[in-house]
């Protein structure tokens, strides 16, 4: 089959399936393309989430735009990134066009009740599987341990990842440092400036613009972006109220792919079906940029002592933030002994018998929709 064809199949499956973030999104390509494609192996796999980590932007459609790159070069970049965000794009019109006809969002509270025990079980095995081959040593390991700690107690994820990163470089290069008189100075690959904000009305290019500042200086976790919109869209510009907001936010949590889908559902509910398209546009851009200039720096930055070692930490703080966030989903899902047993069952599957991961969403779907019936 052709390269291409193969990214694009692959990544509308994913996008179709991968509900619960970055973390979810991470697991399920580590299934697919180290475990049962081998198109990566494991250290590549991981310099890749590291690599997604330093630039702004959704990181798991970023690690599918790397990821396409390497299989079918520039178009399978873009088909990646495409491609995992177009089922999520779908659903969220469909359901912003409800909104707007209907003023409600449909209920989904059955379909979340049984795909995110499953979800749970595919992070932690690909937390396990990464984290064998991320924890190097002994320094590496204490990195893990910190970041994990330092994130539940409200410290900002960027400043834990490029904070890790940091540690690791340093002191695995501490003689270097001290034989050398030398200043290093690391910048993330990302920030286009804050766009300046200036007009009150309601106008296409203004949502276009705004849309282009969030995709380029957005770090860190759904909060982040719910922070960005309301300051934005609630309470600079006034064209969003707070419920509306909390809405947009929902439908993102609700649909699998990027959460960087709700700027679909705002840009419909304030300029229809084009005002959906260039604020997904708006919001989208940046990491195709970013994407495209970072790519080829990855192969570099892993071959020199200094930033190899910074792309060592960087690995580490993320699988510990992955880890963080599993529990904090794990203790918001895990509710009852029906999601419970849905999750043991789910990673028995996935340990004794590899059951590839799509069945097992499927699977949690459906037995959420029993459970639907059976109250």
């Amino acid at each position: 089959m052709n390269k291409l064809v193969e990214v694009i199949l692959l990544f509308l499956k994913l996008g179709a399936i991968s509900f619960g973030g970055p973390a979810t999104q991470f697991a399920l390509m580590h299934d697919e393309v180290v475990r049962k494609r081998k198109w990566l192996d494991e250290q590549q796999f991981l310099d890749l989430v590291g690599a997604t980590n330093m630039i702004p932007g959704p990181n798991g459609t970023e690690l599918a735009m790397h990821i396409g790159f390497l299989q079918a070069g520039w178009r399978g970049l873009i088909a990646g990134g495409l491609c995992l965000a177009l089922p999520a794009i779908f659903i969220v019109l469909v359901l912003a066009y409800l909104y707007v006809q209907y003023g409600t969002l449909p209920q989904a509270e059955w379909l979340l009740y049984g795909v995110k025990p499953v979800v749970i079980a595919i992070i932690l095995q690909a937390i396990w599987q990464l984290g064998r081959k991320a924890v190097k040593d002994v320094l590496v390991a204490a990195i893990v341990l910190i970041v994990f700690a330092l994130y539940f107690v409200h410290i900002n994820e960027v400043i834990l990842l490029f904070g890790g990163g940091l540690a690791v470089m340093l002191f695995k290069n501490i003689r270097q440092l001290q034989n050398r008189n030398c200043c290093v100075s690391l910048v993330p690959l990302g920030g286009m400036g804050i766009l300046s904000q200036v007009m009150m009305n309601f106008s296409f290019s203004r949502l276009f613009l705004v849309f282009l500042k969030i995709g380029a200086v957005w770090y860190g976790t759904g909060y982040v972006l719910l922070a960005f919109l309301r300051g934005d869209f609630v309470e600079r510009l006034g064209w969003l109220t707070t419920q509306q907001l909390l809405d947009a936010v929902a439908v993102g949590q609700i649909t699998p792919g990027p959460l960087f889908t709700t700027a679909t559902f705002i840009g419909y509910i304030l300029g229809g079906f084009k005002g959906a398209v260039l604020a997904t546009v708006g919001i989208f851009l940046p990491s195709f940029i970013f994407v495209a200039v970072s790519n080829p720096l990855i192969p570099r930055l892993r071959k020199s002592p200094w930033t190899g070692a910074l792309l060592d930490g960087i690995n580490a703080a993320a699988i510990s933030l992955m880890a963080a966030v599993t529990c904090q989903l794990a203790r918001d899902s895990l509710i009852d002994i029906g999601a419970v047993i849905i999750f043991g069952v789910t990673f028995i599957l996935l340990i004794r018998f590899k059951i590839n991961s799509m069945w097992l969403i499927a699977g949690g779907a459906l037995a959420g929709f029993l459970n639907l019936f059976s109250r």
